[in-house]
C-alpha cells in the first residue's frame, strides 16, 4: 500500500458553521507533515473525515489511494491517535493493547514490541486509569503502531509530555518518517514542529492557508529583516528611522530592522557613532511565521488598543 494521505476539496457544514471549506492537501511518505492552525480551523474534523468517523458533504479523503472504510484490517494501513483518554481505565496497558491486537489478528509478541518502542515496559502491567496524560499519549502511539502501518495520524501527540518526553517524541516521529512512512501530526506547539516537521499544512477557517516546507515558510517570514543588538537602543532607533527603516524593539537590547540591508544598517550606525554588538540577517521562528499566516483566520481574538476602548 502506498504511504500517502490525499485530501481533496473537503466541505463539511455543521448547521450554520462551515467546518471545512474546500480543504485539500497531500501527506507524502518519508517525512513528518505538521498540520497546524487556530482552534476551530478544521484540523480535528479533517482527521475524523480521513478516518471515516465523520462524513464530508463534498470531496474525498484517501489513505494509500483508498477510502478508510474500504480498508480491510485498517490497523495494518493507518495508525491514529486522536484521543489519548479513549481507553478502558480498569485494564492494564498491556491488556488494552492485547485487546486491540486480537481484533486485527496480531499476537502478544507485537504488543510487547510496541510497548518497548514507546518506553512503557516498566509500566505495561499497571492499570491505564492511573497513567499520567503523557503516559497515555505513549500508550496511544503504541496502539497506532500495532499493525506496523505505512501511514500515521497523531493529534497533539506531545500534549502532557514532560521535557524529556517531548525530546523523545521529536526523535521518534522523525525516525518513523525515515522508515518511509507518511506521518501527519496535528499540533499547536510551533516550537516542537520547527524541530520535527519537514513540511507544514497551515489551515484557517476550514481551508489551507499554506502548504510548504518548514524551511521555505521560515525564509518567507524572515523577509529580509535584520536583527540588531545594541547597548544604545534609543540612539539606534532614531538613526535607523531617519534612514528610512522600520524598527521593532523586541527586548532591552535587540531591534528587528526592516527596509535596510545588514550592510546599510552597519553604515548608518557607524556614521552616527552608535555602538552595536551584532548585526545579522533575521531568522524568523516558526511561531512568527505561523502568526503571520493565521492572523486573519483566528475566530476569536482579544480586543486591543482602540478596539477595546469602543
Amino acid at each position: 500500500m502506498e504511504a500517502t494521505i490525499e485530501v481533496t476539496g473537503l466541505r463539511k457544514r455543521y448547521g450554520q458553521t462551515m467546518a471545512l471549506d474546500g480543504m485539500s492537501f497531500v501527506v507524502a511518505p518519508g517525512q513528518v507533515t505538521g498540520f497546524v492552525g487556530p482552534n476551530g480551523a478544521g484540523k480535528s474534523t479533517t482527521m475524523r473525515v480521513i478516518l471515516g468517523l465523520d462524513a464530508a458533504d463534498e470531496g474525498s479523503a484517501l489513505v494509500g489511494g483508498r477510502p478508510y472504510a474500504s480498508l480491510r484490517d485498517p490497523l495494518h494501513h493507518v495508525g491514529a491517535l486522536l484521543d489519548a483518554a479513549a481507553l478502558q481505565p480498569s485494564r492494564t496497558a498491556r491488556n488494552h493493547l492485547l485487546w486491540l491486537a486480537h481484533s486485527q489478528g496480531l499476537g502478544a509478541r507485537r504488543v510487547d514490541e510496541v510497548i518497548e518502542q514507546v518506553g512503557l515496559r516498566s509500566a505495561a502491567r499497571r492499570k491505564a486509569g492511573g497513567y499520567s496524560l503523557g503516559m497515555r499519549q505513549r500508550l496511544g502511539i503504541a496502539a497506532a503502531l500495532l499493525g506496523d502501518p505505512p501511514v500515521l495520524m497523531l493529534d497533539e501527540p506531545s500534549n502532557g509530555l514532560d521535557p524529556e518526553g517531548i525530546v523523545w517524541m521529536r526523535g521518534f516521529l522523525r525516525s518513523l518518517a525515515a522508515e518511509g512512512r507518511a506521518v501527519l501530526v496535528s499540533s499547536h506547539l510551533m516550537s516542537e514542529l520547527q524541530d520535527t516537521a519537514d513540511h507544514l499544512v497551515v489551515v484557517g477557517r476550514g481551508r489551507v492557508v499554506a502548504d510548504t516546507s518548514v524551511a521555505e515558510l521560515i525564509a518567507a517570514a524572515s523577509d529580509g529583516r535584520v536583527t540588531l543588538r545594541t547597548s544604545a537602543r534609543p540612539e539606534a532607533v532614531t538613526a535607523l528611522t531617519h534612514a528610512g527603516a522600520a524598527v521593532a524593539v523586541t527586548d532591552r537590547d535587540t531591534i528587528i530592522v526592516s527596509g535596510l540591508t545588514a550592510e546599510r544598517v552597519v553604515a548608518v550606525l557607524s556614521a552616527h557613532a552608535v555602538p552595536f554588538s551584532e548585526v545579522a540577517a533575521h531568522r524568523a521562528t516558526l511561531e512568527e511565521a505561523y502568526m503571520d499566516l493565521t492572523r486573519d483566520a483566528v475566530e476569536f481574538r482579544a480586543a486591543t488598543g482602540r478596539e477595546a476602548a469602543r
